[in-house]
């Protein structure tokens, strides 16, 4: 029952497994407990029976007494175990559950993320698990337990009278049967609902992320109609999924309690036929009151459990998606960056193609070309954000598919064109770059970075809040945080994607000067489409439909006849001579 299937149905852990069969126990004990209550009123009753037909003495009132306390007692006990198995420790696992996808999403490749959006990866951490947490605890454990309990209490109800135990119990597995006929109906009704609900998410984010431009357009009513219109499409589709679940559970329920009906006329029959006596009646009119109290609440949560099934998929999915691995040592020879044949895809879109070119140690090493040439795409996969489709990417001469990801990335320093930030002072910003770093080492990087012109302006210098993701500083000013951090790893390998995009000219060469003295003997990677921005470095490579087309100094590539880079520094020094 609690194999690997299991497991997976339910998107457990190891330990979850281990906490259900706590949760399947205790409801068997309470259930049986209950039963306990049940005999005790039947030899009371019999008690009392057996002095009215033949003057036998009255029940010892202090010795039922005690068995009644010693009832309570019991049921007080296994009821507080069987709460703590069913809901305490589901709560561990719901905080051991999100802990382990944070450390899964952690050690997914980048591609991965390039496949699910932001509101599909919330709706999975979020609604996901809160959707599993809640049949883990109100509907797993009390099923289990109420299937074995049930079938205990069958064995014993059918060796005191078959007839009457067929009469009592066949409402049962008619009820669930009916049920688990529905079940393909009760997933696609939750796999549309799922879909419903990410259309919501999705118009959410996309309404706060782009509120400034839907101002600007006046398009807020055209946005308010459509995000509107998915809400109600995702509440028809709520509304159907619960009618068709409710009817279910509701006629299931009804089945199962005509049992009762069934019981009392099968009784009353065998009684008037001198079969049976009314006490073997009255045990077992006894026992229905309480044989179909433990399946009232799995009824209700067996239709979770079905759409708990999209949940349960959408969560192992993330678990069944390769993490990014490797030796946990990284001994390079050098820090040569070397591309051989490489080729790599997003889905099936090929953007680099047999792509061969080595950055050396010590020197600026310049990707250039026009948008969508790979660029970015190259510097990625240099710190093996993303894995290799074709061809190897070696670093002194390590292969870096290898060695793990964040062992890896000690020896890289990134600044890419999309800066995060985070809501913190500036000088908390920067001191990522280097966790314990003094802040003599953080203002020296800011001040490399040209920061200080525009800290020394804020309320608190390096000291001031900044918002979120920097709300408050301007691109320039967010891109030279980004700067300082790098500087401040002083990591042997740095990543420059696009770096001064958001600087002004005097800036960009405040910048640029301060780079090439503090990155003088590093492996430098960098991504620009500003020809003047990578004159000065030591090599370019320019990249073309996912190729290298031509690599070279800035010099000899000037120098070459019908050379790509020269016709790109011409088309931009005219755009920079045009004027209204």
């Amino acid at each position: 029952m609690f194999g690997k299937k299991f497991q997976r149905r339910f998107a457990l852990t190891d330990q979850g497994v281990v906490n259900m069969k706590k949760g399947t126990f205790w409801t068997v004990v309470v259930n049986l407990t209950a039963m306990v209550g049940m005999g005790l009123l039947y030899l009371l009753m019999m008690q009392f029976t057996n002095t009215l037909t033949d003057g036998s003495d009255l029940p010892n009132a202090i010795l039922f007494c005690l068995l009644t306390l010693a009832f309570v007692v019991l049921s007080f006990i296994t009821h507080l175990q069987q709460y703590d198995a069913t809901y305490g420790l589901v709560y561990d696992e719901v905080k051991t559950m999100r802990v382990g996808l944070a450390e899964r999403l952690r050690k997914l490749p980048l591609g991965f993320f390039g496949k699910r959006d932001l509101a599909d990866l919330t709706e999975t951490i979020m609604g996901d698990v809160n959707r599993m947490e809640h049949v883990w605890s109100h509907a797993v454990g009390y099923l289990y337990g109420s299937y074995i309990s049930t079938a205990i209490i069958a064995v014993m109800l059918l060796a005191m009278d078959w007839r009457l135990a067929i009469a009592c119990l066949w409402g049962v597995p008619v009820a669930f049967l009916l049920l688990f006929g529905t079940r393909r109906l009760s997933e696609r009704n939750s796999a549309t609902t799922k879909a419903a609900a990410l259309e919501v998410s999705d118009g959410i984010q996309e309404t706060l992320e782009n509120i400034r431009e839907i101002h600007a357009t006046n398009q807020q009513q055209r946005y308010l109609d459509d995000l509107n219109a998915k809400i109600d499409a995702h509440e028809r589709t709520m509304i159907k999924g619960e009618l068709a679940t409710g009817l279910f559970v509701n006629g299931a329920s009804v089945i199962m309690r005509l049992g009762v009906a069934t019981t009392i006329l099968t009784g009353a029959n065998l009684i008037l036929s001198g079969q049976i006596d009314f006490m073997v009646l009255f045990l077992f009119l006894l026992v229905i009151t309480r044989i179909y109290a433990p399946f009232d609440q799995s009824l209700i949560m067996i239709a979770e459990m079905f759409l708990s099934q999209i949940s349960a998929d959408r969560l192992m999915a993330i678990y069944d998606t390769p993490i990014a691995e490797g030796a946990e040592t990284f001994a390079p020879d050098g820090h040569d960056i070397v591309f051989k044949n490489v080729g790599f895809s997003y889905s099936d879109e090929q953007v680099l193609r047999g792509v061969s070119f080595t950055a050396k140690e010590g020197e600026v090493t310049a990707l250039v070309g026009p948008s969508g040439s790979g660029k970015s795409t190259c510097a990625r996969l240099a710190a093996r954000l993303w894995d290799v489709a074709e061809g190897t990417i070696e670093v002194g001469g390590v292969d870096i598919a290898t060695v793990d990801p964040e062992v890896l990335l000690t020896d890289y320093s990134m600044v890419f064109q999309d800066v995060t930030l985070f809501d913190d002072t500036v000088m908390a910003n920067i001191r990522l770059g280097k966790l314990g770093a003094t802040d003599e080492e953080v203002l020296a990087a800011a001040a490399a970075a040209n920061c200080d012109e525009f800290v020394s302006k804020l309320p608190l210098g390096y000291n001031t809040p900044i918002g979120e993701n920097g709300a408050r500083l301007s691109g320039g000013e967010r891109q030279r945080i980004s700067i300082a951090r790098a500087l401040l790893k002083d990591a042997p390998i740095v990543l420059l994607d696009e770096a001064t995009a958001s600087l002004d000219v005097e800036n960009e060469t405040k910048v640029q000067d301060a780079l090439s003295r503090l990155l003088q003997s590093k492996t430098v990677l960098v991504i620009a489409h500003r020809m003047r921005t990578v004159e000065a470095a030591d090599k370019i490579v320019v990249l073309a439909g996912g190729r290298v087309i031509e690599e070279g100094t800035p010099a000899d590539l000037l120098a070459r006849e019908n050379s790509s880079f020269a016709h790109m520094r011409e088309l931009q020094s005219a755009s920079a001579r045009w004027s209204m």
